[in-house]
C-alpha cells in the first residue's frame, strides 16, 4: 500500500471525484465543456496532487503538492458555487460538504507536517 493511501485526505478526496462526477453527469450536454470539464478536472487534481506531493519524499515538496491540491479544491469550491447559482445544483448540498471536509483534511494534514518540520 502505498503511503498516500492511508491518508484520509487522499480517501475522501477520491470519493470527492466520484461524488463530482455523479453530478456532473447530470447535467445539461451544453455543459459538457464548461463546467463539466473543468469540474472534474479540479476534482481530479485534488487526489492527484496528495499523491504526488507524497510520491516525492520530502516535507517541503509534500508541503507544496499539499497546497496545489488545497488551490484544485477551491477552484472546485468556486465551480460548484457557480452551478448552484446557475440553477444546475440539484445536490442536496452533500458536494459542498464534502468540499469542506476536504479541506479540513487538508488543512490539518499542511498543519501536521508543517509542525514536524519546525521540530527538525
Amino acid at each position: 500500500m502505498r503511503r498516500h493511501h492511508r491518508l484520509h485526505a487522499w480517501q475522501q478526496a477520491m470519493q470527492l471525484v466520484v461524488d463530482v462526477y455523479q453530478l456532473t453527469a447530470s447535467l445539461p450536454d451544453s455543459e459538457r465543456f464548461g463546467l463539466v470539464s473543468q469540474m472534474r478536472r479540479a476534482a481530479v487534481s485534488v487526489p492527484s496532487n496528495i499523491a504526488e506531493g507524497a510520491g516525492r519524499g520530502g516535507s517541503a515538496d509534500f508541503l507544496r503538492f499539499l497546497r496545489i491540491a488545497r488551490g484544485s479544491l477551491s477552484e472546485l469550491e468556486t465551480q460548484y458555487l457557480l452551478l448552484q447559482h446557475l440553477g444546475y445544483g440539484a445536490d442536496d448540498g452533500q458536494l459542498g460538504e464534502s468540499i469542506e471536509s476536504v479541506f479540513g483534511q487538508l488543512g490539518g494534514l499542511i498543519k501536521h507536517i508543517e509542525g514536524t518540520r519546525r521540530q527538525e
